[in-house]
């Protein structure tokens, strides 16, 4: 069985699933060599303007595989954290993607699972799903960048109290705390987040990545923004993609932009 899959639609959006449904998408070895060659191929993709995550099943992920997190508790510390820094690294590789991504939460979102979600550039929920961080609760410390993930979203203090208390969040809850953007009824999640996907890549793509660019650089100041917008705006001022949208608007139609 194919432990991720990968769908393409004709407008840019590419569609990945989580497919171990019935371990609820646990993070297994298989899921995590292609989730590994599917980021590294996006990474250089000129077609994909927008990606989507979800999970197959009721669940979007269970987290780590806790059978194969058990078996490393026979290696000693540096082995273990040589192999958790390139787990961790491989599933983040989502955040180093260039065009935007989107995570929808179709079901429950636990530890690594939920931290890779956090990770996508936009969040939505599906209303009833749960979202969690028991590391603590397995005797584990937090891993893939929980304790940076969780307070960048939604603040300290919400993050200290999933973290430190266990706290489970529905997909509702974590909409009107800010974890996620929003949150959708259950069978609509889908289909309202393929269309926002939509909206994404109907964008000019050299813009829409050197704007993903800038949020990501979390500028130390006015002046910093400034200063790298003075050099990002001209760059898109110089592509063909500026003078077909100028024209579309122009001709109140919609634009076809070309990433040139």
């Amino acid at each position: 069985m194919n432990e991720l899959l990968v769908d393409r639609d004709d407008d840019g959006v590419v569609l990945i699933t989580l497919n171990v449904p019935e371990r609820r998408n646990a993070m297994t070895d298989a899921m995590t060599d292609r989730w590994r060659e599917t980021m590294t191929a996006l990474a250089t993709d000129p077609d994909a303007r927008c990606v989507v995550v979800t999970g197959a099943g009721t669940a979007f992920s269970a987290g780590g595989d806790l059978s194969w997190l058990g078996e490393r508790g026979a290696e000693a510390v540096p082995e273990l954290r040589e192999r958790m820094l390139a787990f961790y690294r491989t599933w983040l590789l989502v955040n180093r993607l260039e065009i935007p991504t989107i995570a929808a939460v179709n079901g429950p979102a636990v530890g690594a699972g939920l931290c890779v979600a956090l990770a996508c550039d936009l969040v939505y929920a599906a209303d009833e799903a749960k979202l969690l961080v028991p590391f603590t609760s397995l005797g584990l410390h937090p891993g893939m960048a929980a304790t940076y993930l969780l307070p960048r979203r939604a603040g300290v203090g919400l993050a200290r109290e999933m973290l430190l208390t266990g706290r489970t969040l529905t997909g509702r809850e974590a909409a009107d705390k800010g974890l996620v953007n929003r949150s959708f009824p259950n069978n609509d999640l889908i289909p309202e987040v393929r269309a926002l996907a939509q909206k994404v890549a109907r964008n000019a793509p050299i813009a829409t990545r050197l704007t993903k660019l800038a949020l990501n650089q979390d500028h130390q100041d006015l002046e910093a923004a400034l200063r790298w917008e003075s050099l990002a705006q001209p760059v898109t001022m110089a592509t063909s993609d500026l003078f077909e949208g100028l024209a579309a608007h122009r001709e109140r139609r919609l634009p076809k932009f070309t990433g040139s």
